[in-house]
């Protein structure tokens, strides 16, 4: 299979010239994406790197690093690449793991596959603390948004994704910024992609990140929300319909009309100084205890949810036969 690379530029003259040499030759094109540089790293790719390989992409204005992932996608689309990866300029990203994320979808065993820094206990060693919380967090509000309980890690942006699947991504609807990571997961989710997590050694040295964890936690809450609603909505009631929908609508119910009637008998017996009767308590009580549980039990089986088994074969079917 013809596998490309995508290297999002910005900020990384330091690194990035050190890495492209380290790039194996399995890959056959690489797409270095200069996002606006105020380092003019693309300019410095092009006066020192001399792998033929290499194309470097210039935007006239920073468009994150979303914006420069999905030009360097399209690039590779139209270059006719079967494999796209995901690699960071910065440098904190072994080369030589280009393998090791490609051959899991060359096998068909996967559609998309994503580094995970948390698998090997001994590594977290490394990582800095507000760099660990905040990934913890992170992904557990991406694995609500997305529905892909079994993966962590979620901002790792060391990732590779077979062409077939990327192309039925709208990648013009995709975050342009560091939600993109996360926003791709959702995305993969609706097309129902298989997702696989790699287990992988980041390495920290002097590079500076421009990820302010506290600054994007805000934007990130509105963006996971609105991608959690619009998969419920999606998966649940648009292209299909079961037990678990019923027990979302039902559950949900439950548990409003308990918390509201309950609201409501309180201020009415505290407003007349008595003490609410066992009948009114139970009332209200019960419908919360109902709805909790048959929410508990929708949430079940939304972890339990699996992906059928990878879809760009019949992509690549379907593609060739027209």
């Amino acid at each position: 299979m013809k596998i490309a690379v995508v290297i999002p530029c910005y900020k990384v003259t330091a690194h990035v010239g050190g890495l492209i040499p380290r790039i194996g030759p399995e890959v056959d094109a690489i797409f270095c994406v200069d996002d606006a540089c105020p380092d003019e790293s693309g300019r410095y790719i092009q006066n020192n790197v001399s792998d033929p390989r290499v194309k470097v992409i210039f935007h006239d204005k920073n468009q994150g690093v979303g914006g420069a992932m999905v030009t360097g996608y399209k690039a590779a689309l139209a270059d006719k690449a079967d494999i796209i990866v995901k690699l960071d300029g910065d440098g904190q990203m072994n080369p030589a793991m280009i393998k090791a994320f490609t051959a899991p979808i060359a096998e068909g065993l996967c559609d998309y596959t994503k580094g995970n820094r948390f698998h090997r206990p001994d590594d977290l060693a490394g990582m800095p603390f507000i760099r660990l919380v905040g990934n913890a967090l992170l992904s557990f509000l991406t694995k609500i948004s997305s529905g892909y309980w079994h993966v962590f890690d979620p901002t790792n942006g060391y990732t590779a994704v077979h062409a077939a699947v990327l192309a039925e991504v709208p990648l013009e609807k995709i975050s342009q910024g560091y939600f993109f990571e996360s926003d791709m997961l959702f995305r993969l989710n609706i097309a129902q992609a298989v997702v696989r997590d790699i287990p992988m050694t980041a390495v920290y040295e002097d590079e500076q990140s421009n990820l302010k964890i506290g600054a994007v936690i805000p934007s990130f809450l509105c963006s996971h929300a609105k991608n959690f609603y619009k998969r419920i909505v999606y998966n649940y009631f648009l292209r299909d319909f079961s037990v678990a929908s019923l027990e979302l609508v039902a559950g949900t119910a439950f548990l409003l009309f308990g918390l509201i009637f309950g609201c409501i008998k309180w201020n009415e017996a505290a407003d007349m100084g008595v003490t609410a009767s066992a009948g009114t308590v139970m009332l209200s009580a019960l419908p919360v205890l109902v709805g909790v549980q048959m929410l508990l039990s929708f949430l079940q089986f939304d972890m339990q949810a699996r992906a059928r088994p990878p879809i760009h074969k019949d992509l690549v079917r379907i593609s060739q036969a027209h």
